[in-house]
């Protein structure tokens, strides 16, 4: 783990892997250090943002000996987002993979995924554990528009668009969960480390 400065309020913190900046979250947000304000993870960081009069140095000393936590998620029973599967990319990505449409179907609805982080839009977030036989690049040429609740995938990552926006994901189906809702608090469904499963022939 390694702490680096990140202007006058706020340090950086470079962690090993997912895993360990998914714990080091957790244990900020569980117990708050004093002149904590905020907390951002990354895929392999960790963001701590301080009130401006706080001790950068004792701080920066403090957190690499942290006690984590082993599962950041705790017994949570992973996030349901129910999909129908009709989205417009689905024949391309079964093409692109050589598997069928069905299996396509299957391997995306039979994966737990992990929120690694959020981030492009309020509320997107990139999960892993994608299948690796589903792992297919962006489209050559983005869509201005992407309706809220589109599944879609990319490289290594699966997602669900919270809200309308352009995008070069590919697209599996659509969803009828609102994943960003500002009446809610927090607004976003997501969180890092969150489990997700995705549930096929769901009400939409």
């Amino acid at each position: 783990m390694k702490v680096l400065r990140a202007g006058d309020a706020a340090l950086l913190v470079e962690t090993a892997d997912l895993a360990t900046a998914h714990r080091l979250n957790a244990a900020l947000r569980n117990e708050p250090l004093p002149g904590v304000v905020d907390v951002v993870p990354g895929e392999r960081t960790v963001l701590v943002v301080t009130d401006p009069s706080a001790d950068l140095a004792g701080l920066a000393a403090r957190l690499p000996h942290l006690r984590l936590p082993e599962d950041p998620d705790g017994d949570a029973e992973p996030v349901e987002v129910p999909v129908t599967y009709d989205g417009a990319d689905l024949d391309e990505v079964a093409d692109l993979t050589g598997l069928s449409r069905d299996e396509v179907v299957r391997r995306h609805s039979a994966a737990t995924y992990t929120v690694a982080y959020l981030g492009f839009s309020p509320g997107f977030g990139y999960l892993t554990g994608l299948d690796p036989a589903l792992r297919v690049p962006r489209r050559a040429s983005p869509r201005t528009s992407v309706p809220a609740g589109s599944v879609a995938i990319a490289d290594r990552y699966a997602a669900v668009y919270p809200s309308p926006s352009p995008g070069g994901w590919r697209l599996l189906g659509h969803s009828g969960l609102r994943l960003w809702d500002v009446t809610r608090d927090p607004p976003s469904l997501l969180r890092p480390g969150m489990r997700v499963r995705f549930v096929p022939g769901g009400p939409s």
